[in-house]
């Protein structure tokens, strides 16, 4: 089983920046694949970004070129670099460690994504 622990929302103003941490413990042989989602009010939660073993990569359209994401492995963390953020960005964000990474086209999606943080709040004011 793998744990994961979320870190680096809060608030910030239209144009700002943000990292968000995840770190990973436990059975981390077992990972694939690690995403961030995120989750507004009222709506579904979208996949955002997600980074494979091997290192390649996936973004969501609404965020490409203004996020990115990236590992540490010596230290088993996650992050995603937010950078140009806007008011929709609002959401609470996720990080989630799953079996794999499935990509075609624009779309997205972590496979079998077992683990999950509990969340990081992330609000851009206009």
């Amino acid at each position: 089983q793998v744990q994961l622990v979320e870190s680096g929302g809060g608030l910030v103003q239209a144009g700002g920046s943000l990292r968000l941490s995840c770190a990973a413990s436990g059975s981390i042989f077992s990972i694939n694949a690690m995403g961030w989602y995120r989750q507004a009010p009222g709506k579904d939660r979208e996949l955002v970004a997600a980074i494979r073993s091997g290192g390649s990569t996936y973004y969501a359209d609404a965020v490409k070129g203004r996020f990115t994401i990236s590992r540490d492995n010596a230290k088993n963390t996650l992050y995603l670099q937010m950078n140009s953020l806007k008011p929709e960005d609002t959401a609470m964000y996720y990080c989630a460690a799953a079996a794999g990474l499935f990509k075609r086209g624009s779309y997205g999606a972590l496979i079998d994504p077992k683990s999950w943080g509990q969340g990081t709040q992330v609000t851009v004011s206009s």
